[in-house]
């Protein structure tokens, strides 16, 4: 069963993604505001119980980001060893992973568009996974890190390549505007490891694969990832850590590739789904 958050006649709802349209399951559970509430309660099971005996609310819909209302959007920063490799700067493998924030407004959800902002034509594509936290943690242990998972949905982290540059210590400005990566399409639950120690990721701009690997070989696991992060803060439920992008991105290539509007950039991964978006300018 998938989850999603979507907006029909105007009005946003939490349901169960079905073939024919959404099960909006909102009204069921007036308990529950959002999805990120349904995580906390450990309930998405007795959503999916719910929408068993349930028929199609909405045909027509638009996604939302799968978490409407997120704690923490903590973001790996250079976790494969050919990305890391990309910089040409003749550094190894770094002892502790790169972090970095994001904020809800910088993404969008799937089937609507990236937004290119005028102050630059350098937006870039990232495809990778995106662990939702279901239960709080603090110090957690990497072999205890897959009990804290409640779901996993696909980001498109995109970014404005040359305002990560904008200073010397941080990239925060270079990933945080507006509309200008996605998270979806939906929540699939986390229910067993083979979900991310096999999974192969790939990205693709208007159908031509540009990133293609495996979460296998990431230089920091995500059982570290949620190890390491809760080290420092308390990682709460509806929290997203998005864990990091293969070799490939638009930046890299040579010439370098940035996107425009009317590309289209999907984010697959087998078991969760495929995440499109296209490119607009900013209005």
């Amino acid at each position: 069963m998938k989850f999603a958050t979507y907006t029909a006649n105007g009005k946003t709802h939490f349901g169960a993604v079905t073939n024919d349209g959404m099960i909006a399951l909102d009204h069921q559970f007036p308990q529950w505001e959002t999805l990120k509430e349904v995580i906390a309660a450990g309930a998405l099971d007795q959503l999916a119980e719910a929408a068993d005996n349930m028929s199609v609310s909405h045909a027509e819909f638009e996604y939302e980001i799968p978490i409407s209302n997120p704690g923490k959007i903590i973001c790996v920063g250079v976790n494969f060893p050919d990305r890391n490799a990309e910089y040409k700067d003749g550094t190894e493998q770094p002892k502790h992973m790169s972090l970095f924030p994001r904020f809800p407004s910088s993404f969008t959800g799937h089937g609507r568009p990236l937004i290119r902002p005028p102050e630059s034509e350098k937006l870039d594509y990232e495809g990778e996974v995106a662990v939702v936290i279901g239960k709080q943690g603090r110090r957690i242990a990497a072999p205890d890190a897959y009990d804290h998972i409640a779901a996993l949905t696909l980001c498109n982290e995109g970014t404005i390549r040359d305002w990560v540059r904008h200073a010397k210590f941080n990239v925060t400005q270079g990933k945080n505007w507006d509309h200008s990566g996605s998270i979806g399409p939906w929540l699939v639950p986390f229910e067993d490891p083979s979900q991310l120690d096999d999974a192969r990721i790939i990205t693709r701009v208007n159908g031509e694969v540009r990133q293609d690997d495996t979460l296998s070989r990431m230089m920091f696991p995500i059982r570290e990832e949620i190890a390491y992060i809760s080290t420092f803060t308390t990682v709460e439920p509806g929290d997203i850590i998005i864990t990091g992008t293969p070799t490939g991105a638009g930046a890299r290539l040579d010439p370098p590739q940035f996107l425009k509007p009317g590309d289209v950039v999907e984010v697959e991964v087998e078991g969760i789904g495929t995440l499109r978006n296209s490119i607009e300018d900013e209005a």
